[in-house]
């Protein structure tokens, strides 16, 4: 019967709830000006950077419009030299008193006519250039697109307040990791990392960890960003918000996971290996080996996993041993022939260590 002492730690008490990861920053891409699609440049899941051109509108009238327009700044810009010209005669001829004071009063009105002129065409002119440009639909961030809602020889519309939804596209690196804590946990949290006693990282921020479905041991870490500035009084908890690195672009946006969360400061704490846990009735005990090689029950009760073992919070103490194998086949008061791990492991050197 192999028995051990159960191993004494510095460890955290961890919050271990579910959460729903989320993009940093999602956007919807609208046109801003209307026409047909001319081409669609990705394809949906690709990730795509600032400033990629993702789809192109037909083009061929914005062109025409900027053409025109520069011709009418160009135009403008003749007509407003003429007008400088004659004004600046005028000028000479009223000092010469060649033309009367009416005449000349109105050659400068022309000229500031022509001034206006010439800037309401460099006006048309740059909306044109803006709807030329806006006729290819850039990536405003870097991320992951979905697929396009309409391709190629489709109508987009891009009228304030009717433009037409193209794709999707959502932030990769890093993820928004949202979950909630209850009145209790987010009080003990706020209290302990006020005062200091909860660890921070080079940033200052509180380090929380994080595992997907199909991953074991909390691989993930990452930190806490905010919380919400309210409890919400129908749940009684408050929104938690943390940021986590994304490189392997697994997290994905809407996937949930669970996250555990560190509520306290380091304390001594004793750990025991699940194995030498049992189960009666809804009571989680252990056998316990006294002086005299009698196996005794205890009525345990348990704290978190660390490293793969439970928090033993009451009911032996770090110097009892504990049965941690074939306690289905011990019943208290029976004598045993206890053998510690180290003993039973020299005996048997392709065991595995319990």
């Amino acid at each position: 019967m192999t028995v051990a002492t159960s191993e004494r730690r510095d460890v955290t008490d961890n919050l271990t709830v579910t959460a729903r990861i989320d993009a940093v920053s999602s956007v919807e891409l609208r046109p801003r000006v209307s026409g047909h699609i001319t081409e669609v440049r990705f394809v949906a899941g690709q990730l795509v950077h600032q400033g990629d051109v993702l789809f192109v509108i037909d083009r061929r009238w914005y062109k025409a419009d900027c053409d025109r327009t520069t011709a009418e700044v160009a135009r403008a810009s003749a007509a407003l030299g003429n007008a400088q010209r004659i004004s600046h005669r005028a000028d000479e001829l009223l000092r010469n008193h060649t033309i009367s004071q009416e005449e000349a009063d109105g050659r400068r009105s022309e000229l500031d006519e022509a001034s206006a002129a010439l800037k309401s065409a460099e006006a048309a002119r740059d909306v044109a250039e803006l709807n030329y440009a806006q006729s290819e639909v850039r990536a405003p961030i870097t991320g992951r697109i979905g697929r396009a809602l309409l391709t190629e020889g489709n109508y987009a519309s891009g009228v304030d307040g009717y433009n037409t939804l193209l794709a999707t596209l959502v932030s990769v690196d890093p993820v928004y990791v949202y979950t909630t804590l209850d009145e209790a946990a987010y009080l003990r949290l706020t209290r302990f990392q006020n005062s200091g006693q909860l660890p921070l990282d080079e940033r200052g921020k509180l380090p929380i960890q994080m595992e997907l479905m199909d991953e074991d041991g909390f691989p993930r870490t990452g930190w806490t960003e905010s919380f919400d500035n309210r409890v919400n009084a129908d749940t009684a908890s408050l929104l938690l918000r943390a940021v986590f690195p994304n490189p392997d672009g697994r997290l994905t946006p809407g996937l949930f996971a669970r996250v555990q969360i560190p509520v306290s400061p380091k304390h001594p704490a004793l750990l025991l290996s699940e194995a030498a846990v049992g189960t009666d009735q809804g009571q989680k005990f252990v056998l316990v080996v006294d002086k005299d090689d009698t196996a005794q029950y205890r009525k345990i009760t348990l704290g978190a996993t660390v490293d793969g073992k439970r928090v033993v919070s009451a009911g032996i103490t770090a110097e009892d041993r504990v049965i941690i194998d074939g306690i289905a086949r011990v019943r208290p008061g029976m004598k045993v022939a206890p053998e510690s791990v180290e003993r039973s492991a020299a005996n048997n050197p392709l065991s595995n260590d319990l």
